[in-house]
């Protein structure tokens, strides 16, 4: 369980624990004033009555005053409780002035029931309460008359210092309280948010899989098992050789898909490099298609992060499912580039072409990818490929126009491929723009 959540149960009895203090505080100043009253030279009968009134003072606050106290909430019965605290209070000085002592107790109580000014005007009338109990008996010599007048200034002065401090810390418990609430609240919101987001990515990554390999295959297979059933009877073995690629293929994909699910190296890297596996993936377009696919690499081979390769095989695989369904080409060069700061995989073919500038604004708007850009019913071509490449920090380019070829470039810099950026689908249309231009007037 984390911090917050921690701290938000405990809020609530904190502030229990926190007011047993001012319990405490509360009984020392009765013991001290009843002992004090007790001790005094009045009549017993005025002792008793005075020490019976700051009595009942106890049950008053623990039954009515303290459970205001802690809802920290101000209604009708905050000033009930405040009347009847100067009732008895004005009662036990009347017949003991040494009951006064209880001020030290009364003006908390009265700073943490009522408001800030109500409390405050309350705690000066009750510090004159001994000067005027002593006027009214009168005999008092002058000098007694000036020290209670003194004491009770500086009762005053104090009450209200004191009754400002207990107003300062009730409120910041207060806010404290509501702020690990929030924090609570918001830790909860950001969980849930995380779950969510956490469940999208994983639908996400399991769609690109899925398209990137099942689909891939499935559409091939299908294609295979047609051809092969136009030539049974005709040429038997061709049908033979198409019917045992489409069981190597539907090896692979199962292979593939034990390795998707759980989210582990693709089969055709696990024992391989990504040379030999986009060779092997030219090898296949070509035995699939009957076109020429040519592989080749270009600078010095070395070993690349997983995620790289997964990225750039991907996008082999996408560029060449693209060229089979929709390019109409005769032939197709796949081009590994090793530079020193990036590694670039670059697919041509001489096919039909498409407008380039048009499938850029389908994408934008949402919409399907359009001629060479993969399952027309799903829409995870050039999007899910600018997605996968977005988040290693690489980008692509479609270079294309009608009856010129196409070429897709993907370039992934080698420092920054373990980081994702969030260029997304983006990088696509900015490369796609920038480069409309020269694809209608070089073709290709």
């Amino acid at each position: 369980m984390d911090t917050v959540t921690r701290e938000a149960r405990r809020a609530p009895d904190a502030r229990v624990r926190w007011f047993g203090l001012w319990d405490s505080y509360f009984v020392i100043c009765y013991l001290v004033t009843t002992g004090l009253v007790f001790t005094s030279a009045v009549p017993q009968t005025g002792r008793l009555i005075a020490i019976g009134a700051l009595t009942l003072v106890v049950p008053w606050y623990a039954g009515i005053g303290r459970p205001l106290m802690l809802r920290h909430e101000r209604d009708r019965r905050n000033v009930v409780f405040a009347g009847g605290l100067f009732g008895l209070f004005g009662l036990a000085t009347a017949m003991d002035l040494t009951s006064a002592f209880a001020l030290f107790a009364l003006v908390p109580m009265l700073m943490m029931s009522l408001d800030t000014r109500a409390a405050v005007v309350a705690g000066v009338v009750g510090n004159l309460v001994p000067v005027t109990m002593l006027w009214l008996r009168g005999g008092a010599g002058a000098p007694l008359m000036l020290f209670v007048l003194l004491a009770s200034l500086l009762g005053i002065a104090l009450s209200v210092l004191l009754g400002l401090w207990i107003k300062r810390v009730v409120r910041q418990n207060k806010e404290h309280a509501e702020l690990i609430e929030e924090l609570r609240q918001n830790r909860e919101q950001v969980a849930r948010l995380s779950h969510q987001a956490g469940i999208s990515a994983e639908r996400e990554r399991l769609a690109r899989e899925i398209h990137d390999t099942l689909a891939q295959s499935l559409t091939s297979i299908i294609s295979l098992v047609e051809v092969a059933d136009a030539e049974v009877e005709g040429a038997p073995a061709v049908a033979r050789k198409h019917l045992a690629l489409v069981g190597r293929m539907a090896k692979e994909s199962l292979a593939e898909a034990r390795s998707f699910v759980a989210d582990r190296t693709p089969a055709s890297l696990r024992e391989s490099s990504l040379a030999q596996a986009l060779r092997r993936q030219a090898d296949g377009l070509a035995a699939q298609t009957g076109l020429v696919a040519r592989f080749t690499v270009e600078g010095d081979e070395r070993p690349l992060p997983m995620a790289v390769n997964v990225v750039l095989l991907r996008a082999a695989q996408e560029a060449g499912t693209n060229v089979r369904k929709h390019a109409d080409a005769r032939a197709v060069d796949l081009v590994l580039r090793y530079d020193e700061e990036r590694v670039g995989l670059h697919v041509t073919d001489d096919g039909v072409g498409f407008d380039a500038v048009e499938a850029e604004r389908g994408t934008a708007e949402g919409g399907q990818d359009g001629p060479g850009g993969g399952d027309e019913a799903s829409g995870f071509g050039l999007r899910g490929m600018a997605a996968r490449l977005a988040e290693i920090g690489g980008a692509m380019s479609v270079v294309s126009a009608p009856g010129a070829g196409t070429v897709v470039e993907v370039t992934v810099p080698l420092d920054g491929a373990a980081a994702g950026r969030s260029d997304g689908p983006s990088a696509l249309r900015s490369e796609v723009a920038e480069r409309r231009t020269e694809a209608a007037h070089e073709g290709r």
